[in-house]
């Protein structure tokens, strides 16, 4: 967004209009997904914009891209899980020269090469995440730290580029300020990810005297330390938090808009709410809630590690609805015991084959 007002003043100041800058809207509303900044005011109306240049007029990257995945419209969503990702392994597993070159490609037969190429990047990275969150976990099993109020790991193997990935995906397990360490060269480098409510770069200021640099916002930051210090900071980190962490920030909550029933989930409700769109910061998708579910039978594990969760319920004699939790593997017994349970969900559109059905992204499930 402040790129795109830069060269907009640029261009002003060469007799330029906003229409000679909308072929830079497909870039703008990638960044606006992809930093997870508030999509409210003027960066409600770009991403709003840029999101019909990505459906309509892509560049030659962004269609190479849309062309491997596809699928047809894209939303916000789309943008910051499938877009983002691609463009930022090339970053995290190789050099961003690669994302800049396929993002500036005029050749369809080139900007597919190059895609192909950010694909497996891409899939490098997952691999890299899966693996080191896995040691990541054993580590903080074996060290017994499970209950701390702090995740601190390190290993100096791990892969610079997807640490702060990591470390995001550790806060799922265990919700509370989490820092992942790697060697970088003579010292470490860690990517620190906090949990809602709570000011990591502040916690971070109150150990400074172990730190070499670091840079950041209440939510996540970067920092370097000599080795010799790790110790010494992990110890004054989980000090630093445990005395200024409210106790109930650990619990994580999730805001639920409105109760429900599966009779209230119609197209014309959909239509509705994709009028609010596109959703992000400051305008969150609206999660519901509905009470007395029950799986159909169909209800499954899926995924490579079985780790994701695929129901297929109704409530009552409504219709049936499908929902995929993703992560929500461990939660199959209560899904798929035969016996009522509540869900917490947003309402999602699945295309398969041509076909696009309503479904459910489910976030959680209760008995």
């Amino acid at each position: 967004g402040v790129g795109f007002k830069l060269i907009q003043a640029l261009g002003i100041e060469k007799g330029e209009t906003i229409d000679d800058l909308i072929l830079y809207l497909d870039l703008v509303a990638t960044a606006i997904g992809a930093d997870i900044v508030p999509i409210t005011g003027e960066n409600r109306i770009l991403a709003y914009h840029g999101l019909k240049v990505i459906n309509s007029n892509p560049r030659m990257g962004f269609k190479a891209i849309i062309t491997q995945i596809k699928k047809q419209t894209l939303t916000i969503t789309d943008v910051v899980f499938i877009i983002a990702p691609r463009i930022n392994a090339a970053g995290r597993m190789k050099h961003g020269n690669h994302a800049v070159t396929l993002l500036t490609e005029t050749n369809m037969e080139d900007a597919i090469v190059w895609a192909s190429e950010i694909e497996q990047y891409n899939t490098d990275r997952r691999e890299a995440d899966k693996r080191i969150t896995q040691e990541a976990l054993l580590q903080i099993s074996e060290k017994k730290e499970e209950d701390r109020m702090t995740t601190v790991v390190y290993h100096e193997n791990w892969h610079k580029g997807v640490i702060g990935i990591v470390a995001s995906r550790l806060t799922e397990t265990y919700y509370r300020p989490t820092l992942v360490f790697t060697k970088s060269g003579e010292k470490l480098a860690a990517s620190a990810r906090s949990v809602k409510g709570f000011d990591v770069y502040n916690a971070l200021e109150g150990c400074a005297e172990y730190i070499e640099q670091f840079g950041g916002h209440k939510y996540a930051a970067g920092l370097t330390l000599l080795e010799k210090d790790y110790e010494n900071f992990k110890a004054e980190f989980e000090k630093v938090v445990q005395d200024t962490i409210d106790p109930k920030l650990l619990n994580p909550e999730i805001n639920i808009a409105a109760e429900i029933n599966f009779t209230d989930i119609t197209p014309k409700f959909y239509r509705i709410l994709k009028q609010f769109a596109p959703f992000g910061p400051g305008n969150m998708t609206p999660v519901f809630m509905t009470q007395n579910l029950i799986d159909t039978g169909k209800g499954k594990r899926v995924g490579e590690d079985k780790s994701h969760l695929r129901v297929v319920v109704q409530q009552g004699n409504s219709a049936q609805i499908t929902g995929i939790g993703f992560g929500m593997g461990d939660k199959h017994d209560i899904a798929c015991g035969g016996k009522p349970f509540k869900a917490a969900y947003v309402i999602d559109e699945n295309e398969w084959q041509g076909t696009i059905k309503l479904q459910l992204r489910l976030k959680d499930i209760k008995t």
